[in-house]
Formats: C-alpha cells, structure tokens, sequence
C-alpha cells in the first residue's frame, strides 16, 4: 500500500508534521481512586465508539483501518500512514479537501456508511412520503441509518447496527457509573449505556445536563455532530471525549449566560426572528483527557450540545469549554499564524483570553437566532441541508464577535478590548481556513472572512501583505454580517445560502497568499494522552 501525491502532493510525512505533538493533562489531584479507574472505562468506551465511528464513516474504513495496523508493526513508514489515518478518523485529509492519502481510496462519500452510496435525494423523498409518521420522523432523525434491502430502503436502529461495539460499550457504563464519586454523572453513565441498548437517547440526553456542578469528571459520550453526513446533515456520529473538570475557570464565567438574553435583544434581526425560548446554557470549563470516534483534527476546542432540537426543548444545552485543548493551539498554532499574518504593531492584541472567551461566546451563540423557520415547524437544519453546519458555525463565529462589542459596551466585559477580540479573531480565520473548506468550522471562515474584507472591516496592505482591523467600520460589518445569516437561517432559504457560499465561500488571492506563507505553521495539534497512559499502566 503505498501514499499518494494527488492534490496537494504532500507525503504523509508531510502531512503528519502539520499537527504538532501536544501533551494535554489534567490534575487529577483531587480525584477518588473510583475516579481515576472510571477515566480508564470511559477511555475503553472511547476506544469502542473508534469502531462505531470508523463503520459509520465508510464501508471501506474497518478493514483498511486493520490493514495498517497489521502492516504497522514492522514498517516505519505504515506505522505513519496508521497514524495520520487515526488522526483525521479515515483516509482522507480533512485540510485538504479531503483528498485521499492511500492510494486505494477514492472519493469521500457525501452518504459517509449512513444511506446507501446510491441513493439519489428524490429516492430519499419519495421513499420517506410512503411511510408512517414515526418512521418518517427517524428516516429525518439522528439515530437510524438508512440502508437498502431486498423491498428497497429501509430503516435501521443504531442500536442493532452497531451492537457489537455498543454492547460492550454499555456494559462498561454501567462499571464506570458504580466507580464514580457523583451520583448525577453515574446516573448520564447508566442511561447512556441503556441508550446504547435501547436506541431510546432523550433521558439521558436530560440526564447529562443535570450533571452536578460538582462532579469532578465529565464527558459526552454517544451520537452527537452530523457534519459527516453530507447529504441532509441529519444522522449523528459516535464520539466520546472524556474531561476533568476544572472548578475554577467554570467559576468564573456564570456572568455569560445571563447575558444570553441581553444579546439576544440587541441581535441586529427584525423582532420576529429573535429566539423567544432561550434557555441560559450552564457552563463548565474543563480539561480534556482522552477522545475517540468522531473526534478528528483539528480538535474541538468547545462545544454546546445536545443537538437534539427536542432534547433542546425539552432541557435546554451546555457549554463545556476545553481548557487544556486551547491552551495548545494558542500556543503552538496561533501565535505562530499571527506573526506571519498580521502587523507587527497587532501582534500585542492577539491574547489567550480574547481566544478562550471568544470560543465561549461562539458557543453560548449557538443558542441565539432563530432555529425554526419562521411560520413553520420545519428546522433550520432540515431546510438548509448540507449547508446547515457551516452556516451554524458561521453564525455562532460572527454572532460570538458581535456579542464580544457589546458586553464590552455594556460593561460585562472590563479584561479584554474590543481590539483584542477583532484581532485575535482576524489571526484565527487563518487557522480555521487551514483545516479546509471541505469542513464547517473551514467553510464557515471563509465565508465570515471575505465578507469581512469585502465590506472593509479587515484591511489588506499590498505593500507588506498582512492583515488588520479596521477599527472604524468592523463594528457595523460584523453586525451587518450577523444579520444576513441569521435572516438566511430564519428564511430556511437553501437557495440564498448556496448562492451565500457561492460568493464568500471561498479563499479569495490575498488570503491564499498569506495561507501559502504558513505552510511551516502547524494546523493543529495532535494528543498526546499523558494522564490516561500511565493510569492505564497503573490498571
């Protein structure tokens, strides 16, 4: 099996140099004994939703994944081609639109392993119109794939398609729930690993945010992000990441969920798109200790689940910001982007808490906007298809950044200037673009970034090719942007958000000549788990 050099013709090596090792730990310090041994569990349970995910994501990824595990153990160079496989969770480079690196690989498929790869959409349509109401809604839902049997399409549960590794999974739920020192947390442990069984995920959806406040571990471990389906962004993939959390940064941040409300009332929409059931996000800060499944890089650096728009309805969401994770890319990606990309005289307004705080304010606006379409049940996410995941990310970015001026003008904030945001924000388009306009967080960047410099809020000096704020128009441009978005989303208008991506979404020459300035930046980071190895050893 050899690599390939189509695309962007980089080997794996080269391809492995941009995620930089990174060591990410926690204090366990304060940790029971029952504790540190559910970390264990969780990190098995971790390991076995690897499996789910790898046979969600392509008929193809098991065996090859077993293939370069049994060619790894004697060969250098499989032992990368093994490596850089785990960390992009497939054979496919996410930074570079998703361009295999094995040579037998072809194409990413849209279906991923959740609809047959030869399903047309109008098949989809004129299957789902035959069936009953239940059957309907999870033809549309999370949980079931969609595969195609001896009579046509058909549905199946995640809970008999994936039983081998779920299964196992549960049970280990189950052990880890009578380890741990919190009964809330053992009690999302209990009805998650039932979930597993039952496919039935709403209780422990509820469960999960009621974890107490004090429980000294976290984790969210099931179904959750459909970006891999990219066909209806409907179907969610497993993924598990597994957290310590940290008491005091969580302590500190319960000023910006009650101010959720505040900026929803200020949001530049018309009245009647404004969200009129917001339900304020609790936050907790945490360190990451192990992930598996849908956790690829670049890594996720915060998160607001559930997804679940009843779970949603029914318990509200939470924000959980990854301490350790971000610390990271500031540090060894960040930093580094904005010497090359900005001015010399900015270089001082690029911090790490304008960073953290603009990931927690992304977050927390990922409950701003509308989320229904306006007279209508219908979602955003079901109008807007495969478009709805870069667009949320677009709209939580920007919404975040218009949400950062006006706590800062109304006093909320007092530790960080609005220059600061808007230039810390300016060097991390950089780094979001870099992990390429095939994912959302990518695609919604580039939209974000050449509306910015369109409309004069970012600035670009021919003469030094860096980037800058424009301190005098980004204000208006930020809100401007925030309002077309959330208008597009509160329309569910797929036509005016492809002809959106068609314009923006795209890297427009000065960028692409700063993004080939950064070839020897990393793009992110890569994990290495010291906390969890050497508990292990301990086992």
């Amino acid at each position: 099996m050899n690599s390939t050099s189509t695309g962007s013709g980089l080997s794996i090596h080269e391809r492995l140099s941009n995620y930089k090792p990174t060591e990410l730990r926690a204090d366990l310090s304060h940790l029971t004994d029952g504790d540190k041994q559910a970390l264990v569990k969780l990190a098995d349970v971790s390991d076995l939703l690897n499996s789910a995910y790898y046979q969600q994501i392509w008929t193809g990824a098991p065996r090859l994944r077993q293939q370069l595990i049994e060619e790894a153990a004697n060969n250098k160079q499989a032992a990368e081609r093994l490596k850089l496989f785990e960390l992009f969770r497939g054979p496919w480079d996410r930074s570079f639109e998703n361009e295999p690196f094995i040579e037998s690989v072809g194409p990413k498929p849209k279906s991923a392993n959740v609809y047959p790869e030869s399903m047309t959409k109008a098949e989809f349509e004129s299957w789902t119109e035959t069936l009953d109401e239940e059957d309907r809604k999870r033809a549309h839902g999370f949980y079931d794939v969609v595969k195609r049997g001896d009579r046509g399409l058909e549905l199946v549960p995640y809970a008999v398609e994936y039983r081998e590794h779920l299964v196992p999974a549960a049970r280990l739920m189950r052990e880890a729930a009578d380890l741990v020192s919190d009964e809330s947390f053992a009690r999302f442990l209990r009805l998650r690993g039932d979930a597993f069984e039952s496919n039935r995920y709403l209780d422990s959806e509820v469960a999960w945010l009621n974890i107490s406040h004090e429980s000294a571990l976290e984790a969210a471990v099931g179904p959750y992000e459909t970006y891999e389906d990219e066909v209806f962004s409907a179907k969610a993939f497993f993924e598990s990441m597994v957290h310590v959390r940290d008491f005091e940064g969580s302590s500190m941040l319960d000023k910006f969920t009650a101010s959720l409300e505040l900026v929803e009332q200020h949001l530049p929409i018309p009245d009647r798109y404004r969200n009129r059931d917001l339900v304020p996000p609790p936050i907790v800060v945490v360190n990451q200790v192990y992930n598996g499944g849908d956790t690829a890089v670049p890594m996720t650096a915060a998160y607001n689940l559930p997804n679940d728009e009843e779970a949603i309805e029914r318990a509200g969401s939470k924000l959980t910001l990854i301490k350790n994770v971000q610390q990271g890319k500031v540090r060894s990606v960040l930093t580094p982007i904005a010497g090359v990309v900005l001015a010399e005289e900015d270089l001082e307004h690029v911090t790490f808490d304008a960073f953290f705080t603009h990931v927690l304010l992304h977050e927390v606006a990922h409950s701003n906007g509308p989320h229904r379409v306006l007279d209508s049940r219908d979602t955003v996410r079901s109008r807007l298809q495969d478009l709805h995941s870069a667009f949320e990310e677009a709209k939580a970015d920007i919404a975040g950044l218009f949400a950062a001026q006006l706590l800062i003008d109304q006093g909320v904030i007092d530790n960080i200037t609005a220059r600061q945001f808007y230039t810390t924000y300016l060097a991390s388009a950089f780094r979001s673009i870099r992990f390429g306009l095939a994912e959302a967080h990518g695609l919604g960047q580039a939209m974000q970034l050449s509306y910015l410099l369109e409309h004069g809020g970012f600035v670009y000096d021919e003469k030094t090719h860096k980037f800058a704020v424009n301190m005098d128009r980004i204000k208006g441009v930020v809100a401007d942007l925030t309002r077309d978005i959330m208008l597009i989303q509160g329309d569910g208008d797929k036509q005016r958000a492809v002809e959106f991506r068609e314009r923006y979404g795209r890297v427009v020459p000065e960028v692409r000549t700063a993004l080939d300035r950064l070839r020897d930046v990393p793009i992110d980071i890569a994990p290495i788990w010291v906390d969890i190895n050497e508990l292990r050893k301990q086992k």
